[in-house]
């Protein structure tokens, strides 16, 4: 018997377009607020407009290679460089007329086959790494997961969810770096801990208190593209989710206001180095 039916699949656009309309809070917006409430309400009032970045566009592509599978990247994605130069013999680059009327008449995103070359390269490291490969082998990608959390409707997107990882549902977050040295660092300094943390609370709710484990599979984006797996620990996801609650609490205040500061108001003593 399936426990996890609340886990339903929702398509990306639709998932973070209902963000945008605010219909749900989802860990990224919240991470906006607790950055700047002022950033949040410019967002949601649509003063700032949504960019689909270059990097978040092959990020995407990169997640349905490893997480769905070469069918579903097929299915979504056109491997190509473009049309060919027949004075060079080369691709048309990118700012020309000619590649852009070609890009124009394509139905699929595209993806450089320098690029599909890079992905593979990644694709074959966590294939490598026993603990990421084991992670993986068995679940679901791109689940989502919607129900309020203290009155407020909330919405998760898991990367990847296993039912019975070692005998426990285990949550897995796959993140691109450039170093691993330093993941932990930038882990805090992107709010991962908090991500995993919302994804968390979200999932307890609507499971009536299943408390998912948490895991991370980093990957460097250049050689060697070295992979390591992190587990969250229970006291940094009570320490997160405390974080994530009181940001909540503050954005009830601020919508109840309509005061949305930046959080640099008051003047502050700069003393040290």
């Amino acid at each position: 018997m399936n426990r996890y039916t609340f886990i339903v699949d929702i398509p990306a656009d639709e998932y973070h377009e209902a963000a945008r309309r605010g219909e749900f809070l989802s860990s990224h917006l919240l991470g906006d607020f607790r950055a700047c409430p002022r950033l949040y309400r410019k967002k949601m009032s649509g003063e700032i407009e949504p960019t689909d970045t270059a990097a978040y566009q092959t990020g995407r592509a990169l997640h349905t290679l490893i997480l769905e599978g070469r069918a579903k990247f097929d299915a979504e994605y056109l491997i190509s460089s473009g049309p060919t130069n027949p004075k060079t013999g080369e691709p048309f680059g990118k700012t020309t007329k000619a590649y852009r009327e070609w890009l124009a008449s394509q139905k699929r995103p595209i993806v450089s086959s320098d690029d599909f070359g890079w992905m593979l390269k990644l694709q074959q490291s966590i294939a490598l790494h026993p603990v990421a490969n084991a992670l993986l082998e068995h679940g679901r990608a791109e689940g989502t997961v919607r129900i309020a959390l203290n009155g407020e409707p909330c919405q998760i997107r898991m990367d990847w969810f296993n039912p019975d990882f070692e005998g426990r549902p285990v949550i897995v977050d796959l993140k691109t770096c450039e170093n691993l040295s330093f993941f932990e660092r930038d882990a805090r300094k992107y709010g991962y801990p908090e991500q995993l943390a919302f994804y968390r609370e979200v999932f307890k709710a609507a499971s009536d208190g299943v408390a998912p484990d948490t895991y991370i599979i980093g990957i460097e984006k250049r050689e060697p593209y070295r992979c390591g797996v992190w587990k969250l620990t229970d006291g940094l996801l009570d320490q997160s989710a405390a974080t994530n609650q009181m940001a909540m609490s503050l954005l009830k205040e601020c919508r109840c206001r309509n005061e949305w500061p930046t959080g640099y108001e008051e003047l502050r003593i700069f003393d040290t180095i």
